[in-house]
């Protein structure tokens, strides 16, 4: 059965000299918005993690493989639901009868996680349908703005034979000393009950925000850690609140070095959430 209630939740993390998400199109400096210099975190990014840590903690269990994952081939994936249901596949198109359709599209959505929580475009050579995710994540900013270190570093082994007599080659890498980030999220009861997103997977992703960064582990990304839930959880399918009033009632303050200097550890702020005048949400802070 599908959740029958919406949520919308806030979701804190941060980075202590590392870099959590790179940008690619800028040598991958720390990703970070050009007009306030503070960092971003793509949801792409957060929304791997999490795949990254279903998988991990759900092997082998039905219901919970990953759809989009390292070295995962699409139309292999779209391809099972055919030779699962006995259904022909044609190029690029799926079945003409409706029913044949939705049996192959809600097969996907019952074997894959991320398929049934973020949806996915599975119109690929081998078409199994569109679905549009119950969960959605934004764009995860910094509370302050952020100043990217560039560090040189050297290996001390060469990775040709004509190199032998460098004594070191020469390297960097981009950090950020410190930053608490910031990220709002949405689900949908209604999209959910076409998905088949039901309590099972709800508890499994508020799991994997909680844990996601203990086995998200490299030398780029530093130290990272997932400080706080806080769930806004309406008493109905269609909601009690707007999202973003909800949103508003999470306030963060600086409460250490707050003379110009930057935040240096997560203790130089404070999170409170002010819910006194919300009507129908049940509010929960899970870390």
């Amino acid at each position: 059965m599908s959740i029958q209630n919406r949520y919308e939740f806030v979701y804190f993390f941060d980075v202590t000299n590392g870099n959590p998400n790179g940008d690619p199109d800028a040598g991958n400096l720390p990703r970070l918005d050009p007009e306030s210099s503070k960092g971003l975190v793509t949801d792409v990014c957060l929304k791997r993690k999490i795949r990254n840590y279903i998988e991990l903690a759900n092997p082998n269990q039905p219901g919970y493989e990953i759809y989009v994952k390292d070295k995962g081939v699409l139309n292999l994936q779209n391809k099972r639901a055919y030779e699962a249901l006995g259904i022909e596949s044609e190029a690029k198109k799926l079945p003409k009868d409706e029913a044949k359709a939705h049996d192959i599209t809600a097969w996907m959505c019952k074997n894959f996680f991320d398929i049934r929580s973020f949806g996915a475009v599975m119109t690929t050579e081998v078409n199994s349908g569109q679905v549009r995710g119950p969960v959605q994540l934004a764009f995860a900013q910094s509370i302050d703005p952020i100043i990217p270190l560039e560090i040189s570093i050297t290996r001390m082994a060469v990775t040709n034979e004509k190199d032998l007599e460098k004594e070191r080659t020469m390297g960097r890498k981009y950090i950020v000393p410190y930053a608490l980030y910031r990220v709002h999220g949405f689900i949908s009861a209604h999209l959910a009950a076409k998905t088949g997103f039901g309590d099972d997977d709800l508890k499994q992703l508020w799991d994997a925000l909680k844990l996601m960064f203990e086995h998200d582990r490299s030398a780029t990304r530093g130290e990272m850690a997932a400080r706080k839930l806080i769930v806004f959880k309406h008493d109905s399918m269609l909601g009690s609140e707007s999202a973003h009033k909800l949103f508003d009632t999470v306030k963060v303050e600086r409460i250490h070095g707050t003379n110009g200097t930057p935040a240096a550890a997560f203790s130089n702020y404070k999170i409170s959430v002010d819910s006194a005048s919300l009507n129908g949400i049940n509010v929960e802070e899970l870390l």
